[in-house]
């Protein structure tokens, strides 16, 4: 056994677990004709095409390919709010297993913010995915008692390690510069999961430079490289994204600072409002009426 070899590291459960993610099938079968899905906030969708072909077009200017063919078992997720279109043959259409997916707190969600709009992968490029459709394809073709339910639940373990896999194959996935290709950086995945699990600790770039065994000026240098800005900018954005979450939730500002590292209530309204332009009640007041 190796004694030095790093502890394994769990990159998603910290930050799933404040910012959850939730599936709910809507349609199994066959899909003829013109079949539109309109872009809602907070709202994504996953469509896994099992067998027969497919056209997926978009609007221009949508910021993504505008005509996608797929011929071949394939696993289309949009973790945006995105219009898009699926052209079938009119009597023979492809086969289709898809849910909603939504993000807590919609467009502040990190992944959201973290994703591209649109991820397109053949199956046969994410084989551990097999057991988990295998099992969402019988349960949602079973008409038994908590089918959807079961079939819900099975499309989250399927989105999870959909997740899993493109943190290990970002440019496969089309990820860009961000937090998941962080996440997907071996050593600075234990600093960025080390804020998300303790966003209240007082991190320095040399304390988290010790979390990812690398020295302040290489750790610093990477972190800038990868995620697209410095240690304390992060950590102040993640702080500020928590502090949202709990203001809608109505907690005050002054139970929220110490959980966010902060010694008292005007200490975080002076980040809050130099990171977002408002003070948390003025935020507020904007979210509640948007």
């Amino acid at each position: 056994m190796n004694r030095d070899a790093p502890a394994p590291l769990d990159r998603l459960s910290s930050l799933l677990d404040r910012f959850r993610v939730s599936a709910q099938l809507f349609h199994t079968g066959a899909l003829c004709g013109v079949s539109t899905f309109d872009a809602e906030p907070g709202r994504g969708f996953l469509h896994v095409l099992r067998q027969g072909e497919l056209v997926v077009t978009h609007r221009k200017g949508a910021g993504v390919t505008r005509r996608i063919e797929a011929r071949e078992p394939t696993l289309f997720f949009y973790p945006q709010p995105l219009t898009h279109q699926f052209h079938n043959a009119p009597k023979e259409g492809a086969d289709f297993t898809c849910a909603s997916v939504h993000f807590e707190g919609g467009a502040t969600h990190p992944l959201v913010r973290a994703l591209p709009p649109l991820v397109v992968l053949p199956l046969s490029k994410v084989p551990g995915l097999d057991g988990a459709l295998t099992l969402l394809f019988d349960e949602a073709d079973a008409v038994q008692c908590g089918h959807r339910l079961i079939a819900d639940r099975l499309f989250e373990v399927v989105l999870l390690q959909l997740l899993r896999w493109l943190l290990d194959h970002a440019d496969e996935g089309g990820l860009s510069i961000g937090l998941a290709t962080g996440l997907g950086d071996p050593q600075l995945a234990r600093a960025l999961t080390a804020m998300h699990d303790s966003p209240e600790y007082p991190w320095t770039v040399e304390l988290l430079a010790q979390q990812a065994a690398m020295s302040r000026s290489a750790f610093a240098s990477r972190f800038k490289e990868t995620v697209g800005e410095t240690p304390a900018d992060y950590l102040t954005g993640w702080r500020m994204t928590i502090a949202q979450k709990l203001l809608k939730q109505g907690q005050a500002v002054k139970s929220i600072a110490p959980e966010l590292g902060y010694a008292n209530a005007s200490a975080l309204s002076r980040v809050f409002a130099q990171r977002t332009g408002l003070s948390p009640r003025e935020w507020l007041l904007k979210a509640s009426a948007a």
